[in-house]
């Protein structure tokens, strides 16, 4: 499965408060740019993750944020969007400064 044009315009849309973003499409999601540095991802089945690690992590695995894991169970530095963000962008972009702070 990969993501279509909606569902990465959704992003844009989510995170229009950031300031100009840019996006690359690869492995059927989409990677997402501000300031030329990766912040977060659309995976191909739709999940938005934002790039964390340490500290921002915890916040984020407090929230009740999942870890990406690939089908082999390793994990990277992704953790989802919380749910009570996907429809608030205000919240969403709260998030999203956060983890560009921290990286």
């Amino acid at each position: 499965m990969s993501v279509g044009n909606d569902e990465i315009a959704f992003v844009h849309e989510l995170f229009q408060d950031l300031g100009a973003l840019t996006h690359r499409k690869m492995m059927g999601g989409a990677s997402f740019y501000r300031d030329v540095q990766i912040f977060a991802i659309l995976s191909s089945e739709g999940v938005i993750y934002l790039k964390a690690s340490g500290a921002m992590a915890d916040r984020l695995a407090q929230a009740g944020a999942k870890k990406f894991e690939m089908d082999d169970g390793r994990g990277m530095n992704y953790w989802t969007l919380p749910d009570a963000a996907l429809d608030d962008p205000d919240a969403a972009c709260d998030w999203a400064r956060a983890a560009l702070a921290a990286l």
